[in-house]
């Protein structure tokens, strides 16, 4: 589980986030939405104890992410840009991370492995990879780990169609199995079948926190894209 407390982030000048108070439980896959800028990617960066709150607090599976304690060989990260040394082959990287994570390979989970045909190219190095190629590896290693926490941004992205079905179709089976999902995406058709709630943030300020169902039914719509086109037509209206 994640928890926030008055959570707040500034750069210089600019406040990314602003006082959050939030938690997020196992079993939900809660969809981070808002235009650029509105604070998304920061906190997905306090939550992995990439960076320091200003103020507030962030705790992951109680303890502090900046504590550097063990929650985060709990948690499968999947970045919106994947970088890694370009001479570095795909064999050694996931060697480098299983040794690094202090996991023993029989029980990792090699299902995205396998269904993107890794091996096919696993002893390429990464800078001679294409973008989806390098989107596959990206993938393949977040959920690898069988971790109880994944945070994955704009996953789909860089994906065929026929890619981006296969990690629907794995994340919707890390639900099923009582996960923890937090996805930052801008594509509201993916969000439709694999999100249970919605966090809404603009400006690194917190305008709603919603299950998803209950969202379609106030707005009187069938799907994300359509509720937020609401939520967004009422707010201008408002305005």
């Amino acid at each position: 589980m994640i928890v926030c407390e008055q959570l707040s982030k500034r750069y210089k000048k600019q406040l990314a986030l602003d006082g959050l108070d939030l938690g997020f439980d196992m079993g939900q896959t809660v969809a981070l939405v808002g235009p650029n800028g509105s604070g998304k990617s920061t906190f997905m960066k306090l939550a992995l104890g990439f960076i320091r709150p200003t103020s507030g607090s962030i705790r992951v599976l109680d303890e502090d992410p900046q504590g550097g304690g063990h929650f985060k060989y709990a948690i499968g990260y999947m970045p919106q840009a994947f970088h890694c040394p370009p001479n570095l082959t795909v064999r050694s990287l996931f060697a480098l991370m299983t040794d690094l994570r202090k996991a023993k390979k029989e029980t990792c989970d090699t299902t995205l492995f396998e269904r993107f045909e890794i091996d096919r190219f696993y002893n390429k190095p990464l800078g001679a990879l294409s973008g989806g190629m390098k989107q596959k590896v990206n993938a393949a290693l977040a959920f690898y780990f069988n971790p109880k926490i994944y945070i994955l941004d704009e996953p789909t992205a860089g994906l065929d169609p026929f890619a981006s079905e296969v990690l629907k179709e794995k994340i919707g089976v890390e639900r099923a199995a009582g996960k923890l999902i937090i996805i930052s995406s801008h594509i509201f058709s993916d969000l439709d079948v694999l999100a249970t709630d919605v966090l809404y943030l603009i400006d690194g300020k917190l305008q709603f926190y919603k299950n998803v169902e209950m969202l379609m039914q106030e707005t009187g719509t069938n799907n994300l894209g359509k509720a937020f086109a609401h939520v967004i037509a009422n707010h201008k209206e408002t305005v």
